[in-house]
């Protein structure tokens, strides 16, 4: 399957798919940046780069995560969380219509194969709080400030 590594502001992130649509956007080392992107990969790229730019709140992309159907609905209900907003994962849980479903809500968020694309970062605690999250706290934190409509501006 094609694939291609892209410098990001966070790192560095791996991207995956083909002619059936993006099927994985993942954290990347750094030795592995690609010079070539493979032609199925182009709109994701260009559409990243616009993300990490402020070019572009909401992704147009045909996606093609693999998953359990519970899984995919999950991500499908990640997909409604406007951009700068967040939710907590019983809030999501309410969403999808089981409260009790908040531990199997929590495990499909962080299975989430579509990273920043799905954006399970979005997703917080109900104390407010940053939690888990595969990318790694810092980054989580560093898309929600991202995204955020009140930047903190640095004083120096």
């Amino acid at each position: 399957m094609p694939s291609c590594v892209i410098d990001i502001p966070i790192g560095f992130a791996k991207i995956t798919g083909d002619k059936n649509g993006i099927s994985s956007v993942s954290i990347a080392s750094e030795n592995g940046k690609s010079n070539i992107i493979p032609e199925e990969l182009l709109d994701c790229v260009t559409q990243l780069k616009a993300y990490f730019k402020e070019e572009l709140q909401t992704f147009d992309l045909t996606l093609n995560p693999e998953g359990t159907a519970f899984q995919k609905s999950v991500w499908k209900q990640l997909q409604t969380i406007p951009y700068g907003k967040t939710i907590s994962y019983l809030e999501l849980s309410k969403h999808l219509g089981d409260v009790k479903a908040i531990r199997a809500v929590a495990n499909a968020n962080g299975k989430n194969p579509l990273w920043i694309i799905i954006p399970c970062h979005r997703v917080i605690g109900s104390d407010g709080s940053l939690t888990g999250y595969a990318g790694g706290l810092s980054r989580k934190q560093w898309l929600l400030n991202h995204e955020s409509i009140n930047k903190q501006q640095s004083l120096f």
